[in-house]
């Protein structure tokens, strides 16, 4: 019947922070569309989420959250994925992109919408990072941030954290701290959770960290062609410069490495980016700038893998990289 809205079935993970992301895209869908469409939920119960108790550089690095909710789509269940866009793994192509060229088969679902990105940054729960006592305990899952505030505090003591958002704040250390996303706490409604949120220029954040990534396959142009209104250029433009740093290094969550970019009103790009030791010790931090996206965060990347000793640091820490030269644009 003429005049019924177009459904879209949005595939997510089941926690609560997924929930909240895909209903940001839902309410994104609505506000431009209206009742030309109509949005339906279909959750995903991945690996990833039954395994809380494992690090995640332990099972699977970053794609431990994305393949199983991708294959929703794949299959048919689903016309698109709602991810964390720092849970994507660094091959995942771009909609404009080649899947084949970062290592994916041809129809895996890729990138068509990056709706504006909220707060990149990391948050402490519990404590201030100057309140934390020295020998202090401080939980976090991931290696980036472990590594970054053994930099700033070499007294710091870490501990595994995995779980979602409720789960971690549940477990701040006495005395201590969590690490969490800010962006998470703001979805969640629970920003006033957070003891300090620590600027970029302390802390790097994860590539991708704070934006939402909205996946479909590469030959479907009618979901492409509804999502396309709700991408935020700036956001787009940030996370593929970041992205092509990180497939640049060959990194992931397994790497103790981050990056953030800065877009300009004329689509200029600023991007910062770091690679530390796993222990904190030795941390490289370097900058680049430009206009196209993909070439940025390749120079970067080979500016600190071979110019900065980036290659070196992660051979010393018995960690890989990409091939000298990293991925070329």
């Amino acid at each position: 019947m003429s005049g019924e809205p177009r459904v879209i079935r949005l595939a997510t993970r089941g926690s609560p922070l997924a929930l909240a992301q895909a209903r940001i895209v839902s309410e994104l869908l609505a506000t431009v569309w209206g009742d030309q469409i109509a949005t339906e939920l279909v959750v995903v119960d991945t690996t990833g989420d039954r395994s809380q108790h494992v690090p995640i550089h332990a099972i699977g690095g970053q794609g431990v959250f994305v393949k199983e909710v991708d294959a929703a789509v794949r299959a048919g269940r689903a016309d698109v994925a709602i991810h964390s866009a720092k849970d994507l793994p660094s091959s995942a192509a771009g909609v404009d992109e080649d899947p084949e060229r970062h290592g994916e088969p041809a129809g895996e679902p890729c990138i068509i919408a990056v709706p504006k990105r909220a707060d990149p940054r990391d948050a402490l729960v519990g404590s201030a990072l100057s309140d934390l006592r020295p020998g202090a305990r401080v939980a976090t899952g991931s290696v980036r941030r472990r590594a970054q505030l053994a930099w700033l505090r070499p007294d710091l003591m870490f501990t595994e954290l995995r779980g979602n958002i409720a789960t971690r704040l549940g477990k701040v250390p006495e005395g201590g701290a969590v690490v969490v996303a800010m962006a998470a706490l703001v979805r969640l409604d629970c920003a006033e959770k957070a003891a300090e949120a620590l600027s970029v220029t302390s802390m790097l954040p994860q590539v991708g960290q704070g934006a939402i990534a909205v996946c479909a396959r590469p030959d479907d142009e009618d979901a492409a062609s509804w999502l396309a209104p709700i991408e935020d250029r700036r956001a787009r433009i940030g996370l593929d410069a970041e992205r092509a740093y990180l497939r640049g290094v060959g990194g992931g969550c397994d790497l103790p490495v981050g990056a953030y970019a800065v877009v300009g009103d004329d689509d200029s790009i600023e991007l910062e980016a770091i690679i530390a030791s796993l222990d904190g010790h030795t941390l490289v931090r370097e900058r680049a700038t430009g206009t196209r996206p993909e070439v940025v965060g390749a120079e970067l990347a080979r500016r600190i893998l071979d110019d900065a000793g980036g290659r070196s640091l992660l051979e010393r820490s018995g960690l890989g990289a990409a091939p000298s030269g990293g991925t070329p644009p």
